[in-house]
């Protein structure tokens, strides 16, 4: 981590692929974020590679990170050359992480890719970087760029996976160099929060808190409903609510395409709905408990932080959303640079 922002875990940050990407990376590098990594959703945000493109142009220190890409939505090969690219760009900055696509997926009314899919995937993007010809559909492909078209082979950049249970950390441990999810036994791990800080007085339950922090919040409300159907939304406070907005608005057929509207940037009326029903101690969640989702003040923040560290991860992953990202990031990484009295 940077010694901008403080000792222990790097500190990094995560962001949509938009027409702010750039400037928020850029400002994210002048706070001494370690990394800012990119989502990647087709049906909810523009093209990550892109993005990440003009971020490192406009930058000289920050990495630059996937969170993560969707094997299903580019070819092996497409990744192994939009990957090379940012690598020679970035000057090796870059670092791709792959997930079994999630939202991604369910936008377009798919599960989750499998995790021996995800495998193979990995695998064998990670043959063409190293130079080799691997098998695809069948076939044996390799890179052919020429020399001077893209850098030499092999290109040494770190393939991430994303992955939360026993499967995957064991697959983990054969083909990443690190890993999202759950503290690994055997490689570095990030983990990503949601939340915000709270300035000095103000209340957790106030107008701004709700449009930092709900984007992130009611995905809750999206997740129960795409995976538990009726029962389980309903079961949520103004689940049926939400779900009788959400289901009036669409035929069956199309209703995956309305549940995870506005993903952790947005709230539609019917996500706004929902979070002004909560109170402050619901809107913030179990404080205790909840590590993916910090408010607090400054010192609560960091004390989280803190423990975070001591859980095993090596890197957080700060997601802010609401109207003012470029508030979120400053106030995040004022609140984890060191103060006496924590642990270097």
């Amino acid at each position: 981590m940077s010694a901008a922002v403080g000792a222990g875990p790097e500190l990094s940050c995560g962001l949509p692929p938009g027409p702010e990407f750039a400037d928020l990376a850029v400002l994210a590098e002048e706070l001494g974020y370690a990394r800012v990594w990119i989502f990647d959703s087709a049906p909810l945000w523009e093209d990550p590679f892109v993005h990440l493109a003009l971020a490192a142009q406009r930058t000289t220190r920050i990495g630059l990170g996937t969170a993560v890409l969707i094997p299903q939505q580019r070819s092996v090969m497409a990744m192994a050359s939009g990957i090379a690219t940012l690598a020679r760009i970035s000057g090796g900055r870059f670092r791709a992480c792959f997930g079994t696509g999630f939202t991604a997926r369910l936008t377009v009314g798919r599960r989750p890719m499998a995790l021996k899919a995800l495998a193979d995937y990995t695998a064998a993007v990670r043959r063409l970087l190293a130079g080799e010809t691997a098998t695809v559909d069948g076939r044996p492909v390799r890179m052919l760029h020429a020399a001077g078209l893209t850098a030499p082979r092999p290109i040494e950049v770190p393939l991430w996976l994303s992955v939360f249970g026993p499967r995957g950390n064991a697959m983990a441990a054969e083909l990443a160099d690190g890993i999202i999810g759950p503290p690994h036994p055997a490689l570095p791990t990030a983990t990503l929060i949601s939340g915000t800080v709270l300035a000095p007085g103000e209340d957790p339950g106030s107008q701004r808190v709700r449009e930092a922090i709900g984007p992130w919040r009611i995905v809750e409300w999206h997740t129960a409903y795409a995976f538990g159907g009726a029962a389980a939304v309903d079961a949520l406070p103004g689940g049926r609510a939400w779900r009788d907005a959400l289901e009036a608005s669409a035929p069956e057929s199309e209703r995956h395409l309305l549940t995870f509207e506005g993903h952790v940037t947005h709230l539609p009326d019917r996500d706004r709905r929902v979070l002004e029903q909560l109170d402050a101690a619901h809107l913030v969640g179990d404080a205790e408990i909840d590590v993916a989702n910090l408010v607090g003040d400054a010192a609560r923040i960091a004390g989280k932080v803190d423990d975070l560290a001591e859980a095993g991860f090596d890197e957080i992953i700060y997601t802010p959303a609401g109207p003012d990202v470029a508030r979120e990031l400053r106030a995040m990484a004022e609140a984890t640079r060191p103060r006496e009295g924590r642990h270097a």
